[in-house]
């Protein structure tokens, strides 16, 4: 089995997986919709899990959002899984490809498009916000929205983020 049969293969998968707690689970949702102009949208890494829904939930509808992803190996794998949700990717961290991933997401909120980040992420420290995410809409006079998630029952990863899934 190639690499890419394999990666390809497991992101469907955590897709499906991701649908099927994402359906048994209650949802009380709190909080406006994001803008029609650009904006930064925050949450934490640890929330990534069902964060594509709660986008859906908030964003709207029609309009581009690009998720920074590292280009960490486990960076492709969500990458894949994030674009089967629908949504774009930019590839950087602040330890790779720093200066490239800000010129693009430079010019995605140029584009009228909103730019998607675990601003604590990808290695943490757990809860800490990063500088480029609050550069970036500074620079961009854009607004920084903040998503997140709870869940009264979990699994909590033994992670450096915390990472939960809720439990169906």
């Amino acid at each position: 089995m190639g690499k890419s049969f394999k990666i390809a293969f497991i992101a469907r998968l955590v897709f499906i997986l991701q649908w099927l707690i994402f359906l048994t689970c209650k949802k009380i949702y709190k909080g406006d919709k994001v803008d029609q102009i650009s904006n930064v949208i925050l949450f934490w890494h640890g929330r990534l899990a069902l964060m594509p829904f709660a986008f859906r939930h908030f964003g709207k509808k029609g309009k581009k959002a690009y998720v920074m992803i590292s280009h960490h190996r486990d960076g492709e794998q969500i990458a894949r899984i994030i674009k089967l949700f629908g949504l774009d990717t930019v590839r950087g961290s602040t330890s790779k490809g720093a200066s490239t991933a800000l010129r693009s997401a430079f010019k995605i909120l140029d584009e009228n498009h909103d730019v998607v980040i675990t601003p604590d992420g990808p290695r943490g420290p757990y809860h800490s916000i990063s500088d480029g995410a609050v550069l970036l809409a500074q620079k961009k006079n854009v607004k920084i929205r903040i998503l997140n998630y709870e869940a009264r029952n979990f699994w909590e990863f033994k992670s450096w983020d915390k990472m939960i899934l809720p439990k169906p």
